[in-house]
């Protein structure tokens, strides 16, 4: 199994400079790449000051320059935002720039708050409609000369300018939960990303079941790749660890209070959850956090990922976005590359 870092600005006030937080961003993806992870990961998100991520090829060019080997990735490039002959151009000057080493992720979109933003009446399941649109027509756009008329989008014959370095072109992602998405990704050629969330090994277990029903169903199609995304952190004591669950479950209710798009946002941050707020969501308690996510001493943290690489899972991307400290998450991102990442060497 490889390891990846996934990682944006993040922040949940306005304690720090946007241009700090970007600094930050870059030392853990040099960190990464000095480490010996396979690949970077970063996304798309808007208006959101909870996860600052306005073009992930902006970021992933200036990557380009700043590391040496990893896999550069869009995890992910939000589908119904997108044209595909803009992603398809875009796509593939970025991976011209990065030497060839860009992957691309797709997804559907997750924030009611983005839709009503950026595509007013848009819901998720026209969301899922676009991509699978989306995903066939960039392909043929690199492939060249391809026109298209399809429920979303029509244009006449195009060639996609420039082409990317990789050929036919760079790998493609997609996003995946449900049987549904799994047969779209294996069907059309795509590597499999999945994320359980806060949820714990019985739904890790789940998500796999469901990839590999799908490619029992396509059996004629190359087996593609699968990518376990998820918070982690590898701790030093008791307390430290103690710590860095508070934190997690800190996060995830306010990932939760997004998703709910419920609560008033001024400049980009949405109200602060008072004490009352946290401990009326138990179901991402400390505690949940401490038992379904990789989250404990170095030992701890091996045995649950080798349980992840027995189900079959080539890449575990360590999900790095937690709201603490940038010296918190360094630490806990270099005893993993230091402590962790040996257990899995070849």
């Amino acid at each position: 199994m490889k390891f990846s870092l996934f990682v944006h600005m993040e922040r949940l006030d306005a304690s720090q400079s946007h241009a700090q937080l970007y600094e930050d961003f870059c030392r853990l993806c040099e960190i990464a790449d000095r480490g010996g992870m396979t690949a970077i990961w970063t996304g798309e998100h808007h208006g959101m000051e909870f996860t600052i991520a306005p073009n992930p090829f902006i970021n992933l060019a200036d990557l380009a320059r700043r590391t040496k080997n990893v896999r550069l990735g869009t995890s992910t490039v939000i589908a119904p935002f997108w044209h595909p002959i803009k992603l398809a151009g875009e796509a593939a000057m970025t991976d011209i720039i990065t030497g060839g080493r860009l992957d691309v992720g797709i997804a559907r979109g997750a924030y009611t708050f983005e839709y009503e933003r950026l595509m007013p009446g848009l819901d998720a399941w026209q969301a899922g409609q676009r991509m699978r649109e989306l995903v066939p027509a960039i392909k043929g756009i690199w492939a060249g000369d391809y026109a298209h008329d399809g429920e979303f989008w029509q244009f006449p014959s195009t060639t996609s300018a420039p082409k990317p370095v990789q050929q036919p072109h760079p790998p493609l992602w997609i996003a995946a939960r449900d049987p549904n998405s799994h047969e779209f990704a294996v069907a059309n050629g795509c590597n499999v990303k999945v994320t359980p969330l806060w949820n714990g090994d019985d739904e890790v277990a789940s998500l796999m079941g469901k990839f590999n029903a799908a490619c029992a169903k396509y059996p004629d199609v190359p087996r593609p790749k699968i990518m376990l995304l998820a918070h982690g952190y590898v701790g030093t004591d008791a307390d430290d660890i103690a710590q860095a669950a508070r934190e997690m479950s800190v996060y995830y209710n306010y990932f939760f209070a997004w998703f709910k798009n419920e609560r008033p946002i001024r400049q980009g941050l949405i109200e602060t959850l008072s004490e009352a707020d946290l401990a009326a969501n138990p179901q991402v308690s400390p505690e949940v956090m401490r038992r379904n996510l990789p989250v404990g001493s170095a030992d701890e943290v091996i045995a649950r990922l080798k349980r992840y690489e027995a189900l079959g899972y080539d890449e575990f991307s360590l999900w790095i976005d937690t709201g603490m400290s940038f010296e918190r998450k360094r630490a806990s991102l270099e005893r993993f590359i230091a402590d962790v990442m040996p257990a899995f060497a070849e």
